[in-house]
């Protein structure tokens, strides 16, 4: 009999760990370790965003960058001693925004120490600086934790590059559980925000280093690029132009539209247009609604936000963004 009894309690022991190691994200997981933590998080974002409207960009662009590599558990917030950090790869070298994430951090830790992860503060931002700016609105479920791990190499090889071909990009996205209709709605991200010069000069200047120009980059567009925006050869790097031109600020169909145009920015928006499924999805896009593209990018959002994520017992609470805790 009590050998039965403590068979049960070790089977119950077991269950219980199991199920905090694979625990699962939910709406509404602070609400009692920390209510006020959400709405921590979209009054800052209330209060600053005006002062620095790009930053809806810039975020949502960390958040992919993050969910990317080892998952979205805020491993590109790492700082490196040794400079091996995920921040430290080349795609994450214009990424921006580390100041605004520390600083909301450092208020929800004021009001639950130990409690909230960056990787739920990184997660909540995207999405509350998108919406801020006139954007959609997706649902965030919550429960990551921070990971301890943060690679140059794994940031390198498993983000997407604004020179990757059709068969990089849905090699890539399939690696985290994204499939082509995935690819197409994120990317629609690009319908705000800045690049620099640099990320297309090869398309403009040298695309098979014979000083020749890429063909599926519109003609006209191309000579207005070199006439009136990267102009100079020598400042390609800090010369900033719009991803999409002339509705940079607002959250639109728009970028669907130069693309199909070809006067997408980079070599991974004309990509879009080699494969047939993807773009006849680009074409369905631009024949519906606003609406609708926005409905299908929050079900994309709300699937990114949900790669490889650490719960339960898995990683950490970070106390600081950029620094493991041990």
């Amino acid at each position: 009999m009590k050998m039965g009894s403590n068979f049960r309690f070790l089977s119950l022991c077991l269950l219980a760990l199991i199920a905090s190691t694979h625990a699962q994200l939910q709406l509404g997981f602070y609400a009692k370790s920390c209510p006020n933590a959400e709405q921590i998080v979209l009054k800052f974002v209330h209060d600053h965003i005006h002062n620095a409207p790009s930053l809806a960009a810039a975020l949502i662009r960390m958040h992919f960058h993050d969910c990317f590599v080892r998952g979205c558990d805020a491993s590109v917030l790492l700082n490196s001693t040794t400079n091996q950090a995920e921040k430290n790869a080349p795609p994450n070298l214009t990424v921006r925004g580390f100041d605004f994430i520390d600083r909301i951090k450092s208020l929800v830790e004021a009001e639950c120490p130990g409690v909230v992860s960056c990787a739920d503060i990184l997660t909540l931002s995207a999405r509350d600086t998108i919406v801020a700016t006139g954007g959609p609105f997706w649902k965030v479920p919550t429960g990551r934790r921070d990971g301890v791990i943060s690679n140059l190499t794994e940031a390198r090889d498993n983000i997407p590059a604004p020179s990757s071909n059709f068969t990089t990009l849905q090699t890539l996205f399939a690696n985290q559980g994204l499939d082509l209709k995935d690819l197409v709605l994120l990317s629609g991200a690009h319908t705000i925000g800045i690049a620099h010069c640099s990320s297309l000069s090869n398309r403009l200047f040298n695309f098979t280093g014979k000083g020749d120009q890429d063909p599926s980059l519109g003609s006209e567009y191309a000579a207005n690029l070199k006439a009136f925006k990267c102009t100079d050869l020598n400042k390609l790097n800090t010369t900033k132009i719009e991803m999409d031109p002339r509705s940079r600020k607002t959250f639109d169909l728009s970028y669907y539209s130069h693309v199909i145009k070809r006067r997408g920015l980079f070599e991974s928006d004309a990509a879009l247009l080699t494969n047939s499924v993807t773009k006849a999805q680009i074409i369905e896009l631009l024949e519906g609604s606003v609406e609708n593209f926005f409905a299908e990018f929050a079900t994309s959002m709300e699937k990114m936000g949900r790669i490889n994520v650490k719960t339960g017992t898995e990683g950490e609470i970070r106390k600081h963004c950029a620094f493991v805790n041990s």
